[in-house]
């Protein structure tokens, strides 16, 4: 008997429109020193759930990939977390088929009628288990609290100093990719 093998897709959401914000702010300058990190990681509204999820995945997929790409990705496709207070969700599918999936989430760039708000998708990290997701969601959230409290504490004057575009490089001295956001597998090579 075969075993099916998956990729785990980490996938941030990202709201680059500051004015459709789900975040309430108590000042005007707060918004206008936060650094870029915390403009664009805002929580989703409460109306996006993973039936909407699936449906724009599915959706992107048959757009871009036609009748092959949905059979393809159909039986697989399943969100295993999904978070609204981080935007975070993490994406199941087959292993031979995750490219299409990755390449749905980066054409898409809106929420559909429910939500209606600008988005992107951004694909932190491909995984072979749901723990090392799961561990990379964790490592990511306390970084993203870490880069917030330096902002609050006024230690950082703008988003480059603070790593919130490329990552501050004490912040990722424990990263282990070996081939840019994709787990490195062995059984592959068989």
């Amino acid at each position: 008997m075969v075993r099916l093998k998956h990729r785990y897709l980490l996938v941030n959401i990202l709201y680059p429109d500051p004015k459709t914000t789900n975040v309430r702010i108590a000042t005007e300058t707060t918004d206008q020193n936060a650094p870029f990190s915390l403009q664009f990681r805002q929580p989703s509204s409460q109306q996006l759930n993973i039936k909407i999820l699936l449906r724009i995945i599915r959706d992107g997929v048959a757009e871009l990939f036609g009748d092959y790409g949905s059979g393809k990705v159909a039986g697989t496709l399943q969100i295993k977390y999904f978070s609204p207070a981080t935007s975070t969700a993490i994406i199941r599918v087959s292993r031979d088929h995750y490219r299409l999936v990755w390449a749905a989430l980066s054409f898409c760039s809106f929420l559909p009628k429910p939500v209606n708000q600008p988005c992107v998708f951004q694909v932190v990290r491909v995984s072979g288990t749901i723990r090392k997701a799961e561990e990379e969601a964790i490592r990511r959230a306390r970084i993203s609290i870490k880069r917030a409290q330096r902002a609050v504490k006024g230690s950082a004057t703008s988003a480059i100093e603070t790593g919130a575009i490329a990552g501050a490089v004490e912040d990722d001295e424990d990263v282990s990719m070996i081939n840019g956001i994709e787990d490195h597998d062995e059984a592959e090579d068989e």
